[in-house]
């Protein structure tokens, strides 16, 4: 047996599979149907147990991990799983797919994630929507609890997890189609967690790329570089001073600015705005969301967007910057922008993967900013 325990006491029971051993982390849930692999490998899950709300999981496998032809993950969203743990109410132990070369039990073994399946989870997504994300432990115990489920949870939100998920030393990257210009733009980005398809949707527009580490200091380095970009990442935003720091400094120099989900919080704190924790996050490839026109009033356009973020930013901005996105659900900010024009960013992922494609013009937007 093993055991879901809840920061409040509350278990859920159910069978092992993926690694035998036990993890500590914030319990949340995602409501996408398919695109297991890339949430597991999502830099922003990271110290987070993952409940996948669809009841099957695992019926199409998992892809090799081989790399393109820039040296990262052709097929994962990064070369590790980042989850502390996955809760499901079904796992297939067969999986059909042409791609596929692993079970998602075996995949998760080899990566020592472990796993928990035949529980309740529409249960348990009814007591995080009305709870809110909440610490829990997986232990595996066929005796039941015993002493492995007392004691304090870990939290990771007390870590620093964007320096856990972020590059070491500056990585750049050469488009290799279409052919390089010299009218190529180059972006300086900060990885606080960055997703691979994010780089992939640069790099086959043509895009060079500097990946820097999320604490570089790029006003201080000889880097030429174009425009700047914040990417996705996990964790409380306000634990990225650095990054702030640097997007401030970016900012006021005028250079263009473009950020994704924990980008758009970063960015806004840089300028002077607020973030706050979502009650149960939004993590998903269904979430609508109302675009705003230049004087910040909704329009009739909505797209469909794939979201995975806990924290969000405060409708509250400071002069000169306008609400571009709203969820039509809860009414969150989705995304922000200048009135220059200039810097803007979004609380989903346009380079989607897991979801709909609907925002994938917004990186077209930012190039035409560099024309």
């Amino acid at each position: 047996m093993a055991h879901l325990i809840l920061s409040d006491g509350t278990t859920f029971q159910g069978q092992p599979f993926g690694f035998l051993g036990d993890s500590d982390g914030e319990v949340v849930f995602n409501t996408g149907m398919a695109g297991y692999v890339e949430s597991l490998t999502d830099p922003s899950y990271r110290g987070q147990i993952l409940t996948f709300t669809y009841p099957l999981i695992g019926n199409y496998g998992v892809p090799s991990g081989e790399a393109n032809e820039y040296g990262f993950s052709k097929n994962f969203e990064s070369e590790a799983i980042h989850v502390r743990g996955v809760i499901v109410a079904q796992q297939s132990p067969d999986f059909s797919h042409f791609k596929a070369v692993s079970s998602l039990s075996n995949w998760m073994e080899h990566h020592k994630i472990p796993g928990i399946t035949g529980i309740d989870t529409r249960a348990l997504t009814k007591k995080l929507r009305e709870h809110g994300v909440m610490l829990g432990r997986i232990i595996q115990d066929d005796e039941g609890k015993g002493e492995k489920g007392k004691g304090k949870i870990a939290d990771p939100n007390l870590s620093n997890l964007v320096d856990e998920v972020s590059v070491k030393e500056v990585k750049t990257y050469e488009p290799h189609a279409p052919h390089p210009t010299p009218n190529t733009p180059t972006v300086a980005v900060f990885d606080c967690g960055i997703k691979n398809d994010i780089l992939r949707s640069f790099l086959k527009r043509g895009v060079k790329i500097h990946r820097l580490p999320w604490n570089f200091d790029l006003a201080a380095s000889d880097l030429e570089y174009d425009a700047v970009f914040i990417s996705n990442g996990p964790g409380d935003p306000k634990m990225c001073k650095e990054t702030i720091e640097q997007v401030k400094k970016s900012i006021e120099k005028g250079i263009p600015t473009f950020g994704i989900c924990l980008g758009t919080q970063i960015l806004a704190l840089a300028v002077g705005g607020d973030t706050y924790k979502l009650k149960y996050g939004h993590r998903g490839v269904n979430q609508p969301c109302i675009e705003h026109d230049e004087n910040g009033e909704k329009t009739q356009k909505c797209i469909i967007t794939s979201q995975n973020h806990g924290f969000a930013v405060a409708d509250e901005l400071p002069q000169g910057w306008k609400v571009w996105f709203t969820n039509a659900n809860d009414g969150t900010v989705e995304g922000i922008r200048h009135e220059s024009g200039k810097f803007f960013a979004v609380q989903f992922h346009p380079e989607a993967t897991p979801g709909p494609e609907d925002a994938n013009y917004l990186f077209d937007e930012f190039l035409r900013v560099l024309e």
